[in-house]
């Protein structure tokens, strides 16, 4: 397996070696409607994954890393609502995506999420959840699990640097499934966000960053030796580094704000470790914030699944399905509080969130639009 230094030389060699894209030549994005998580969805999927090209060259005898999107305390919950059917990946989707991972000949497939606040195996963190986790591992040919706020697996910690500098962060140090893959995916929700405006893909990653490290009880030179606690005193608002042994925050004129630091720090998390196909479950979800503890959420159904290789593409479209303005700017909806995560990834050159310049296939977004705000 070739290591990242090597990747992401062979990468630069190939961007070198073409001519700048066309405004046409950005990766796909397929949309679909899918009304529940039942018969229709194996089908649905399997047919967004053909529109974007296939799945076999990208995953054929590959270890693929999928980031889970399992955002809070599986006790918690938006009144009677199931958390799959809110905040966290629907498991059918989960193991709809396993099998089609596998079928296009992966060799292995990793799921992943650093559990909130906690160390233990992330099957039982599922169990906790009231999931099988053996549905999960069962689903494909070679599954595994690992709960990434803590090494797991792997004897240490990772470090992935971006190929270019970082609004706060150069790099970050990582649990070794993102690192020991060949192809990274994203499966998440489609949520607004109560400090980004929404959570898709990309903030979807912000979890990949173990609490050990970066989170309020980190250790102070070294990793903790437990995971406890959120990232608020690192991440969210700055008032300490994460443990010494991981690259230290940059220094910055930038506010003590959160909404001005979580989305740079996404955009520089997703810089560090790119994603290679990036799923969002919109078929059941929540409006108003991304969990129970906003206030104001309410369960939404808006029947969606959108898919995509870019991963700046695919949120774009993912907010325009919202009702949103992916081209919205600091105080326009869904931003008005924050910056925007997808002008930030844009500048940056990790992507397009301009629909004209996008290939959208499988159906037309003024169509399958479900506006989560009135």
């Amino acid at each position: 397996m070739p290591t990242r230094r090597e990747w992401i030389a062979a990468a630069a060699g190939l961007a070198a070696a073409i001519p700048a894209r066309s405004a046409s030549a950005a990766p796909p994005v397929a949309i679909a409607r899918c009304p529940d998580y039942g018969s229709a969805l194996f089908p649905t999927l399997s047919r967004m994954m053909d529109q974007l090209g296939g799945l076999g060259a990208l995953v054929r005898n590959k270890t693929v890393s999928v980031k889970l999107n399992l955002t809070g305390s599986p006790r918690e919950r938006m009144g009677t609502t199931p958390a799959e059917r809110a905040q966290y990946t629907h498991p059918a989707v989960i193991g709809s995506m396993v099998r089609l991972l596998s079928e296009a000949g992966a060799r292995r497939v990793r799921l992943l999420e650093c559990a909130f606040s906690c160390g233990e195996p992330l099957e039982e963190f599922l169990y906790d959840a009231g999931w099988d986790p053996l549905a999960l591992l069962n689903a494909g040919a070679r599954v595994e699990m690992e709960n990434t706020n803590v090494t797991g697996r792997g004897r240490r910690y990772h470090r992935l640097m971006a190929p270019t500098p970082g609004y706060l962060y150069d790099g970050f140090d990582l649990n070794h499934a993102y690192d020991e893959c060949d192809v990274m995916v994203s499966i998440s929700k489609l949520k607004e966000h109560a400090t980004c405006g929404i959570t898709l893909g990309m903030k979807n990653m912000f979890g990949i960053t173990p609490v050990t490290i970066y989170g309020d009880h980190a250790g102070k030179d070294e990793p903790a030796a437990e995971a406890l606690s959120g990232r608020g005193a690192i991440f969210h608002s700055g008032r300490r580094q994460p443990s010494a042994s991981a690259p230290q925050e940059k220094a910055s004129s930038g506010p003590k704000d959160d909404k001005w630091r979580v989305p740079r720090i996404v955009v520089d998390i997703c810089a560090a470790r790119p994603l290679h196909l990036n799923v969002i479950d919109g078929i059941a979800t929540m409006a108003g914030g991304e969990g129970p503890w906003n206030r104001g959420v309410r369960p939404v159904e808006p029947g969606l699944l959108i898919a995509g290789f870019g991963m700046v593409e695919t949120d774009a479209a993912g907010t325009a399905l919202m009702g949103f303005d992916p081209m919205a700017k600091r105080g326009q909806a869904p931003f008005e509080n924050c910056d925007s995560t997808l002008e930030l990834a844009e500048a940056r050159g990790l992507g397009t969130r301009d629909l004209a310049r996008m290939d959208i296939r499988g159906g037309r977004v003024e169509d399958l639009r479900f506006r989560f705000r009135a």
